[in-house]
């Protein structure tokens, strides 16, 4: 008899291609896998997105598990792990959903487990939201995978703090010195590392940051970065942290117009002697996790409408300079011998990224196992960039908290090599601004 607490977990094919190890996550449990995402995942074989390494990866683990299922593997998990594969309909179901689709026939499986194991409780698993209305509808406990998802976005890191009460002598302190001990600056608790401040007193302020290198808060100045001028606070934390060839791994989110891209391509460029290439890269999340050959026309004709916002802010750049700027031929120059590179984030998997910049855009469109996969190629004297914003989602099965932008920043808070800022102000323009505010 199983034990009155033991639960049956039914998992959909989207919780599999979002997270190959999600068996492991399940505890005590029981996992049954209904033979309809067996039948989804073998589709999903081929190709080289990070869903089809997954597909692959979840297929092979599960086909070691049934040829050695007395062996030391099946030991780490708890729970029993079986294959549904009778597809005959129950009555409720067919009533309700009268089409014949994946979806509906693992709904179908939960439903007859539900009334079959009426001492358990039966819990469909899925991050498809309209998955798990429909089987809620029928009565089925119905849960999104959250496994790797932030509990409360709304203290999610934002990478700079207010500080007031600070005394002009400390504040002049800090100007004058080229950084100050944290058991100096009293009204300082509990610094992060990088952890940028805006400290005043009503009278006075200024920027600092706590350098967790030199273990001192640190002034912030206003940097340019290849004609590029920071216009608020945060964005001259952002480029700072941006230029600090120290800090290996950077996270900029925030709105649209906020100048994430921007400051981070400006930030590359100006660093651009010290890297050997510099890539800017975006996730393609197209006609809901379909591959690009679903997309008419030619491969380049299906790359442009993704690629070319990240052109646009090469474009900003650019036009800040006369025609005959040497800048200008310099952006032309790193184009043509490759040495910055704008590409679609697959085509960077496998690579071992060397004495890299490398920023990543549109980063909330990333799983956390992608996010680890793009940090993992960063090789000696890389420098990794994330940009986007967590409520502006693409993909169908993410959302505030379980992005990877989200779960990044709640990972890598307080290492000495991570950095992030949250930028609030639009500086796109003012009318930009005023409709992202009232709109």
């Amino acid at each position: 008899m199983p034990k009155p607490n033991k639960k049956i977990f039914v998992i959909d094919t989207n919780v599999i291609l979002h997270d190959a190890t999600c068996i492991r996550n399940f505890e005590d449990n029981d996992i049954v896998i209904p033979i309809s995402v067996l039948e989804e995942l073998d589709q999903f074989k081929r190709g080289n997105e990070q869903l089809h390494y997954n597909a692959r990866d979840f297929l092979r683990n599960l086909d070691e598990l049934s040829v050695n299922s007395e062996e030391s593997e099946l030991k780490k998990l708890d729970g029993k792990i079986r294959v549904v594969v009778n597809h005959n309909w129950h009555p409720d179901v067919e009533a309700t959903f009268n089409e014949d689709c994946p979806d509906n026939r693992i709904i179908n499986c939960a439903y007859k487990l539900h009334h079959e194991n009426s001492g358990q409780d039966v819990i469909l698993v899925s991050k498809d939201t309209n998955m798990r209305l429909k089987a809620r509808s029928l009565g089925i406990n119905a849960e999104d995978y959250s496994t790797d998802a932030v509990e409360n976005v709304s203290q999610i890191y934002t990478g700079n703090r207010l500080v007031e009460d600070v005394s002009s002598e400390q504040i002049d302190l800090i100007y004058k010195s080229h950084g100050v001990d944290i058991e100096d600056l009293d009204a300082v608790i509990d610094p992060q590392a990088n952890e940028n401040f805006i400290l005043r007193n009503g009278q006075k302020s200024i920027l600092a940051a706590f350098d967790p290198f030199d273990e001192k808060i640190v002034q912030i100045n206003n940097p340019i970065a290849y004609g590029i001028k920071p216009r608020n606070a945060e964005q001259s934390f952002a480029l700072n942290m941006l230029m600090d060839n120290r800090i290996q791994l950077v996270t900029l989110s925030g709105k649209s117009g906020t100048g994430k891209t921007l400051l981070a391509l400006a930030a590359a460029l100006e660093r651009r002697t010290d890297f050997r290439q510099i890539f800017l890269a975006r996730p393609i999340v197209p006609l809901s996790n379909k591959d690009l050959g679903f997309l008419p026309g030619d491969i380049q004709s299906k790359l442009d409408p993704y690629m070319q916002p990240l052109f646009d802010n090469l474009a900003v750049i650019r036009h800040q300079f006369k025609h005959k700027d040497k800048r200008t031929g310099k952006i032309n120059e790193m184009l043509e011998q490759d040495k910055l590179l704008i590409t679609p984030l697959a085509y960077i998997r496998g690579r071992s990224l060397q004495k890299a910049f490398f920023i990543v855009d549109e980063a909330q469109n990333l799983t956390p196992h992608e996010v680890k996969t793009v940090i993992t190629r960063a090789g000696e004297g890389t420098k990794v960039v994330f940009t986007g914003d967590i409520h502006q989602i693409d993909h169908p099965y993410l959302d505030k908290r379980s992005n990877g932008l989200t779960y990044l920043i709640s990972r890598m808070k307080g290492q000495d090599v991570f950095a992030h800022i949250t930028l609030e102000k639009g500086e796109r323009s003012e009318l930009a601004e005023l409709a992202s505010n009232l709109l």
